[in-house]
């Protein structure tokens, strides 16, 4: 297995880049562009299949929980070798692979631990049931409300911008279980099954012609006591490790493809001679927006070591990254689509590795300033937390 020369750095990223170039179909990315929804879904648990087979699907969890304690260096040498064979991500375990050990490990009883966590480097999707309709920057205002019944809490309410819930087994579910407690106080942090009796999941039709998300309405959905992570009314807390765990090695992932795309584009644009070369206005925003994807490159670097060390301003530059990233992308599809015209965002669908997740479309580029909380969110944080300004 690959992840056994985890050791020696330079055998360990030889060695995946091997693999990859073996393992990987050249034309992956060219017959799922031509496939449906549900190659897509075979493709991602194909590519899960083959990472497990090697150790590494999980490689980055503690070996307790079936990882191999991958040091910082191991990851980033993966995600760069993955990221530059152009290879599918995994897109569709985003949940799974990072949001649930974030969560589990630290929070999760010895028997949750043990039936949720083996299954996901066998291909378990997971989705998230947070933000609400009038819960989602403000998630501490959600209204999803569970009864506790006996041996079960009854779940009534709506969530909303669930992400890929439609092909999840389980999902992470913040509910309010007592109404009379302020904000953050009275939540608790539950396991769903999504084919539990009462869950009804409606697709949201996006305007990129996708539906990744979903709304699921809860009409007395029964979930066992069993299922609650952390205490009752003791969610928030649990919730702030799941959040956390968004960042790192994901963030360098995304980066690395970014940068591979980018710059792929710009050797095919030089043999072709393309016509945008001709004009120096559009040269001059093309190479500065290359110039400032590296510098990001550099701050993710910089946040993964902070994360590290336990550095406390990991977070404050955690916020910025995400701003500076989505804004990013947002300049970057504005001026694919003055190159190349809409025509040329069509084959934006299936770069990251599935219909789902265009890199640089035009369309799909603004969701990113709104999930994983807000840029307005992110500029108050950077703001009142990290500058010490006031309130308003």
């Amino acid at each position: 297995m690959i992840i056994e020369l985890r050791h020696d750095l330079s055998a360990f990223r030889e060695a995946i880049r091997d693999w990859l170039s073996e393992t990987v179909p050249a034309d992956w990315a060219e017959r799922l562009h031509r496939g449906s929804e549900k190659d897509y879904v075979e493709l991602q648990k194909w590519w899960m299949a083959e990472r497990h087979k090697q150790g590494l699907a999980v490689p980055h969890w503690p070996s307790a929980f079936g990882g191999a304690d991958l040091s910082l260096s191991g990851q980033i040498v993966l995600a760069d070798e993955i990221a530059r064979a152009r290879a599918p991500s995994l897109n569709l375990f985003i949940i799974s692979l990072n949001h649930i050990p974030g969560t589990l490990i630290p929070f999760g009883s010895e028997a949750q631990k043990d039936r949720y966590l083996p299954e996901i480097p066998r291909g378990t999707v997971w989705c998230q049931g947070f933000s609400e309709p009038g819960a989602g920057s403000d998630l501490a205002s959600l209204r999803c409300r569970a009864e506790r019944d006996g041996d079960h809490y009854v779940v009534n309410g709506q969530k909303i911008w669930s992400s890929l819930s439609r092909f999840a087994k389980h999902c992470i579910l913040l509910v309010r279980t007592d109404p009379a407690a302020v904000k953050q106080a009275g939540i608790s942090f539950l396991i769903m099954d999504m084919d539990t009796p009462g869950l009804d999941v409606r697709p949201i039709r996006q305007i990129n012609g996708q539906s990744e998300f979903s709304e699921l309405f809860l009409t007395d959905v029964r979930i066992p006591v069993t299922n609650l992570v952390g205490p009752e009314n003791g969610g928030w807390k649990v919730t702030q490790a799941t959040l956390a765990s968004e960042r790192g090695v994901l963030w360098f992932d995304w980066a690395e493809r970014r940068r591979y795309e980018v710059e792929a584009y710009y050797k095919s644009a030089l043999q072709a001679k393309a016509h945008w070369l001709e004009d120096a206005q559009l040269r001059r925003e093309f190479l500065t927006l290359l110039a400032e994807l590296q510098a990001g490159r550099r701050q993710i670097r910089q946040l993964l070591r902070d994360n590290e060390v336990g550095h406390t301003g990991a977070g404050m530059l955690s916020a910025f990254v995400k701003l500076h990233d989505t804004v990013l992308r947002q300049r970057i599809a504005d001026l694919m689509v003055r190159i190349d015209g809409l025509d040329g965002q069509i084959s934006c669908d299936y770069i990251e590795g599935g219909p789902m997740n265009g890199m640089f479309d035009f369309l799909s580029s603004y969701a990113g300033t709104i999930s994983g909380g807000t840029n307005e969110i992110m500029r108050n944080i950077i703001a009142e937390r990290g500058l010490g300004l006031p309130k308003g």
